[in-house]
């Protein structure tokens, strides 16, 4: 494959399902400044994402959004897509002109749905919006009050899926729901929503208790093993994943002791404490989709053999995200477990080299391309991280359903 990056960010619907994942793509040696032909970049993720690695690893049955700029619309409306799943994402950078029109037409009529992106609607803009089923509107870009004219405006031409992109707190997720977009992209349900004076709730206090116990450095199989017993709920999740597809045993397990024994104390104490995260977790699957794919990544980006060395990086990667699932301070929660001291300032401050893969790892998500390349891994490395970490945490999740 070549030397790209490609990366993937959820779309949400109303209720914080995952609808679609916008696909973002890069040259891996490439600096940003210098990707000129927009046009190759965004014909290239298409064909690699569905020529090279397969959409379906990518985004699962979920739908995916891809950039098309005028030359590639030109050109991409006689090239065969999966119309159910590729929606065609036109940039902002497009103009009504007849050719794009009968472009977009043509792909419409085949079964592609048609989203415009970064729109500011204008009267000259009109021809596109009609011929649209979806458009985004940037809600950093924009005062809260353009943001609700832009709403009423295009409420006005046709009935539209309108989605509110560059969503980053709950503050704006709520403002944008109410004013009634269909759908939401953004990190603002990785974020913890913290209100002033607010203690941590009895329920998240007990899971706390239960992750310092499972990470005490001292740990051994039986009290492990204790551990686990006394959650009815913890016992029972994870007997059932172990003995899910995800394993493929080829006997039953039926006791906590031969799970452990079978998988190893670190793999038990990581995934007890998943199913522990996820039983306290109100926030959408995706959360907790994207903190088992973060703990793959870095467990993958430390190109360690040492089993207790990859347990640190997952276990980093894992719980970069409990300020967010348990919506309280990074500190406060920290200093309720009795992790070491390199993992409390790779959390805390992205310091030394489990900071500096988490780093990398977040960078990714975010497709802060630059980012990614200035942690100075390799850049294959990240990129087939990323694509394993995901399509591991896609299964793994499902097993733990």
């Amino acid at each position: 494959m070549a030397d790209v990056f490609i990366g993937r960010q959820p779309i949400f619907d109303r209720k914080m399902r995952v609808y679609a994942y916008e696909l973002l793509y890069r040259h891996g040696y490439v600096n940003h400044a210098e990707i000129t032909d927009i046009n190759a970049a965004s014909s290239e993720v298409v064909v690699d994402s569905l020529v090279e690695l397969g959409l379906h690893r990518l985004v699962g049955d979920c739908k995916a959004f891809c950039n098309f700029t005028r030359d590639f619309l030109l050109a991409g409306a006689n090239i065969p897509f999966n119309t159910s799943q590729l929606v065609v994402e036109v940039l902002e950078t497009v103009t009504p002109e007849v050719k794009v029109l009968e472009a977009i037409r043509s792909l419409s009529s085949r079964g592609h749905l048609i989203a415009l992106d970064d729109f500011v609607f204008t009267d000259d803009l009109l021809p596109l919006v009609e011929l649209a089923d979806i458009v985004k509107i940037d809600v950093l870009a924009l005062t809260r009050a353009q943001v609700a004219m832009q709403v009423r405006k295009l409420r006005r031409v046709k009935k539209l899926q309108l989605l509110a992109e560059k969503v980053e707190n709950n503050d704006d997720y709520a403002f944008c729901k109410a004013l009634g977009f269909d759908l939401f992209q953004g990190y603002f349900f990785s974020k913890p929503q913290v209100v002033s004076g607010r203690k941590i709730s009895p329920s998240r206090m007990a899971v706390l208790r239960l992750m310092a116990e499972l990470q005490r450095p001292d740990i051994d199989l039986a009290k492990l093993e204790e551990i686990i017993q006394t959650d009815v709920n913890l016992s029972v999740k994870l007997l059932r994943q172990i003995n899910s597809s995800f394993y493929s045993l080829l006997s039953e397990v039926k006791s906590i002791r031969q799970a452990i024994i079978y998988l190893g104390l670190q793999h038990i104490r990581s995934w007890a404490c998943i199913v522990a995260m996820g039983a306290v977790s109100e926030k959408p699957q995706e959360v907790m989709a994207m903190a088992l794919a973060r703990a793959k990544m870095c467990e993958i980006m430390s190109r360690s053999d040492d089993n207790e060395v990859k347990g640190i990086y997952f276990t980093v990667g894992l719980f970069s995200l409990l300020d967010g699932i348990l919506d309280s301070p990074m500190e406060e929660i920290l200093a309720s477990l009795p992790l070491s001291d390199e993992v409390n300032a790779a959390l805390l401050e992205r310091k030394g080299e489990l900071g500096r893969t988490l780093m990398c790892v977040e960078a990714y998500e975010l497709a802060n391309w630059d980012d990614v390349v200035a942690c100075g891994f390799e850049q294959n490395l990240v990129r087939d991280a990323y694509l394993q970490a995901i399509e591991w945490s896609s299964q793994a999740l499902e097993s733990l359903l």
